[in-house]
């Protein structure tokens, strides 16, 4: 299994660490192995962190899943979000220019299709995703976001008319505020395409509201729950 993950790896140098706010870092990557890689905005790589336990680092390490803030052939920068007392947020604190990780990928099918238009729904975790995915728009379709963060500190630098809701500190789990603002949007008729994604409870919230308050058809939806309380195993 180590030899098979061996040979999926790419090495990279962390070339620059830079602190954005309060909980955010840019993490950019660079080296020959990860020039040319063909990267949709909106997709994720897996980057080798610290040991989730002894077992776990002889095999495989522990692997963790980063959206791509920007790629540009040479230079891959993430954008990480620091929560949690995992082996990922604990690397994040700790990686400093100059050291070498290994990552998989790209994967995932979360990004933008054809639309009349875009609305993009989520937390801060998501909000690396969305800034991917806004920017690399070029089909004059209109563009909604709602995005929930604890505080304006934690608000990444998104294109567009993004509504920002703050938490001050309450529960991100389930947020009734957040889909409270998604049901204020005077959005057009029909309708176009959702990118729901963050905590699985609120994303359930904002779906359901979609499909049975405005008659949104299911496939209309997308969704990607990165994260719920208590559960391990998602991205």
């Amino acid at each position: 299994m180590k030899r098979l993950l061996d040979n999926l790896l790419r090495s990279a140098t962390v070339h620059k660490v830079e602190s954005l706010g309060a909980r955010f870092k840019a993490i950019t990557l660079t080296g020959p192995e990860i020039a040319g890689l063909s990267i949709r905005p909106g997709q994720q790589v897996r980057v080798q962190v610290g040991a989730a336990n002894f077992l776990v680092d002889r095999v495989v390490g522990a692997l963790r899943t980063y959206s791509v803030w920007r790629y540009d052939d040479t230079c891959l920068e993430l954008r990480v979000f620091d929560h949690g007392e995992g082996p990922g947020a604990q690397w994040a604190r700790t990686v400093s220019e100059g050291d070498r990780v290994h990552i998989l990928g790209p994967e995932g099918r979360f990004f933008c299709r054809p639309s009349p238009y875009h609305l993009f729904v989520g937390d801060e975790t998501a909000s690396v995703a969305f800034g991917a995915m806004i920017r690399a728009l070029d089909d004059d379709a209109p563009v909604y976001a709602v995005i929930e963060v604890d505080t304006e500190h934690e608000q990444l630098p998104i294109p567009g008319n993004v509504v920002w809701v703050h938490r001050r500190g309450r529960s991100p789990v389930r947020s009734a505020e957040l889909g409270a603002a998604v049901a204020r949007l005077d959005l057009p008729s029909p309708p176009g395409t959702a990118y729901l994604a963050g905590e699985a409870g609120t994303i359930q919230l904002v779906r359901n509201h979609l499909v049975s308050d405005r008659g949104w058809g299911r496939r209309d939806v997308m969704t990607k729950p990165f994260w719920a309380p208590g559960r391990r195993g998602m991205d």
